[in-house]
Formats: C-alpha cells, sequence, structure tokens
C-alpha cells in the first residue's frame, strides 16, 4: 500500500489503516470510523483527508464530520459503560450501542483497552456492523502493541499537524 498517509508506517500500521478502510467501504450505512486508545487519544480514524488515499473516498461525515468528535464520543461511552459494569458487578463491557433518530454509534472493546467505534446510519443492519467491528478487533487486536500504538498516535498528530 502506497498511500500518502501511510508512507513510513510499519506494515502492522498500513494493515490497520487497510482494515479500517475496509470497514467502512464495506458495511453499509457506516459513516465513519474511529480507533481510541485507552487514554482517549485518537489513534485511527476514517475521516477523509486523514491516514490513506482510500479512506477520501469512504462514505462521508462523522458526527460533525470530524474524527475528534467521534473519538470524543467513543472514550466517553467506554467510560461510562465501564463505569457501570463496574457499579454493576457485570464485568467487561464488550459492546455498546446507541440508537438516535439519525443515526447510531457502535463502540467495541479492543483487547488492549483501546476501542473501536463507529457511526452508522440509523437503518444499518446492526448485525451486520456488530459482525464487521467484531472481525475488525479480531484482526486488529493482538498487533495494537505499545510501540504500534505510539507509532500511530504520531502518524494522527503529524497528519493533523499538516492539515
Amino acid at each position: 500500500m502506497t498511500a500518502t498517509g501511510t508512507f513510513g508506517l510499519s506494515s502492522e500500521a498500513r494493515n490497520l489503516h487497510w482494515l479500517l478502510s475496509n470497514l467502512v467501504e464495506e458495511v453499509p450505512g457506516v459513516h465513519s470510523v474511529a480507533v481510541v486508545s485507552s487514554d482517549g487519544l485518537l489513534l485511527l480514524s476514517s475521516d477523509p483527508g486523514q491516514n490513506t488515499e482510500a479512506t477520501t473516498t469512504v462514505r462521508q461525515e462523522g458526527p460533525r464530520g470530524s474524527s475528534a468528535d467521534l473519538a470524543t464520543i467513543v472514550s466517553g461511552i467506554g467510560s461510562l459503560t465501564v463505569g457501570a459494569a463496574k457499579l454493576m458487578d457485570g464485568g467487561g463491557v464488550k459492546q455498546t450501542m446507541v440508537a438516535m433518530e439519525e443515526g447510531s454509534v457502535f463502540v467495541m472493546a479492543i483487547s488492549d483497552g483501546s476501542l473501536l467505534g463507529v457511526h452508522a446510519t440509523p437503518d444499518c443492519d446492526m448485525s451486520v456492523v456488530a459482525y464487521h467491528m467484531a472481525l475488525f478487533v479480531g484482526r486488529a487486536g493482538h498487533v495494537l502493541t505499545p510501540e504500534l500504538r505510539e507509532e500511530l498516535r504520531k502518524s494522527m498528530e503529524s497528519t493533523e499537524s499538516a492539515t
């Protein structure tokens, strides 16, 4: 993959970018996707202009059109549900879904404490979205090492400062 946004990244980072692009391109109703670290920082985004050339052709606009907004929402929902699970002795949170009149937000835990968030249309097939999110988590979770998270974080920071 030789997209401008992934030039110079490790093969693991390029693979995660590819997986993210495929999630947005192949799942009907998905607007945008973000991977957020356990401390709330944006690691990957499907925002046009971020990450790769392939993401510039993905379906438009996440919340307010900003990957930072989706990351904030995902981080907040993740924190809220973890707190609720602790209060209720419910164990770990696997997935959260918020259905609204004009859209849906899905949040799924990744094994390292990171979160995968998806903003989708209100009429999306929730089971298809959840299935593809689980595939992404299964493929990405084992490679999201501290070193890779740092590489992705730096990549996002350099992309943001370039715009």
